[in-house]
């Protein structure tokens, strides 16, 4: 079962993130200002609280430099070397517009995107933090930004008014923008339940595969929305998979196993779960998605003929016997059948609401760093989910 660290906080922890590299240390931060920085062994290194009440909202390292942890409260980003959280070595204060609810720094270490609850994303300059764009699209809420691997000036943006956005950072306004509305809808109207009521997808967690081509975003109907990016930047397939039964909080693509496309969800229905999506038509190069489906496929189509593809693609079985049925086929051999047919690899149940999940290697060990409504973090081995 899973591993508890304790003792770090006094409130709930409502995020996570992991150095890079084999020694790399790991922080949390809670309600009430509260910072932590671990080993991967799980003894704290460091503690601090932020000066005022605000909520540590993100915390994240370098990835050039391991060394500077970044860490949003209110309005403002503070900068610590993470063996040392006496006093900060750089401070942003309004880094964002109103309150942040994200961080993501760029490869390169040169650019930091946060993003804050007036929808706006800053683009900060790194180091010194000044301000170089501003990228105003999202009409609420702006809740999760993540930059492309191998493409240090294109950003991801996702929303609590549905959009999923991909930006240049030479340009104030998006590529393209993708409503989750209007994929979800399709995929009701494929499964034949118009007329149910679900929760709208609110955008909560969006994630880069390290190929930097393959999206994927948590939304509160409990959908993990999948897009392909292909030539030019341009949105090239779209999809969904049903991962759970409440809203999907958290989805995180992992870096370091067999292929990009292992997927880590969380949600509010306690549930842990890790996806092999290697198969899923979102995925698969459209040469090889050919044969799964029915229909003509060129690039370059419009993007009603994308819609189609998307809703006669992603239809996830409804009960456990079809789940069954699905695996029985990928065993014949069925082109028809994708990896989004048979459900998670492996998961768990947490037993409570998931507020944030970190994929990492501990002491070499492939893990998930679990935040949820408590005070201490749970660690999961994936191979034990």
């Amino acid at each position: 079962m899973a591993k508890q660290w304790s003792a770090g906080h006094s409130t709930s922890i409502l995020c996570v993130g992991a150095s890079p590299g084999p020694e790399g240390l790991l922080a949390s931060g809670s309600e009430g200002g509260e910072v932590t920085v671990w080993s991967q062994e799980g003894t704290i290194i460091g503690r601090l609280t932020l000066p005022g009440e605000e909520d540590t909202t993100s915390v994240v390292f370098s990835p050039a430099a391991p060394c500077q942890l970044y860490v949003s409260h209110g309005d403002t980003v503070r900068v610590f070397d993470p063996r040392n959280l006496k006093g900060h070595v750089e401070e942003y204060r309004g880094a964002g517009e109103e309150e942040i609810n994200a961080l993501a720094i760029n490869e390169t270490g040169s650019a930091l995107a946060v993003a804050d609850d007036s929808g706006a994303v800053r683009i900060l300059e790194l180091p010194g933090g000044k301000v170089c764009r501003t990228l105003r699209r999202h009409t609420n809420i702006c809740s999760s930004v993540a930059f492309r691997p191998h493409r240090p000036n294109n950003l991801v943006s996702a929303g609590l008014d549905m959009q999923v956005m991909l930006w240049g950072l030479q340009k104030t306004r998006p590529l393209w923008t993708l409503n989750l509305q209007d994929v979800a809808e399709e995929e009701d109207d494929h499964q034949q339940r118009p007329g149910q009521l679900f929760n709208p997808p609110l955008a909560h967690c969006v994630s880069v595969a390290s190929c930097g081509n393959i999206l994927g975003c948590a939304a509160e109907d409990g959908r993990v929305y999948l897009m392909r990016i292909g030539k030019g930047s341009k949105l090239e397939q779209q999809g969904a998979v049903k991962a759970h039964s409440q809203g999907a909080s958290q989805a995180h693509f992992i870096s370091f196993l067999s292929h990009p496309y292992w997927l880590v969800t969380g949600g509010n229905d306690g549930q842990v779960a890790l996806w092999d999506l290697s198969k899923h038509p979102v995925i698969v190069p459209e040469e090889k998605a050919k044969t799964r489906v029915t229909g003509p496929q060129r690039k370059g189509k419009s993007r009603a003929k994308r819609k189609d593809q998307a809703q006669a693609k992603a239809n996830p079985p409804n009960s456990e016997a079809e789940k069954e049925e699905m695996e029985d086929e990928v065993a014949a051999g069925s082109e028809e059948v994708t990896s989004e047919k048979s459900g998670p690899r492996i998961s768990t149940n947490h037993g409570d609401k998931v507020n944030w999940l970190c994929p990492t290697l501990l002491k070499g060990e492939p893990s998930v760093v679990v935040a949820d409504q408590s005070c201490s973090l749970s660690v999961y081995p994936l191979s034990q989910l």
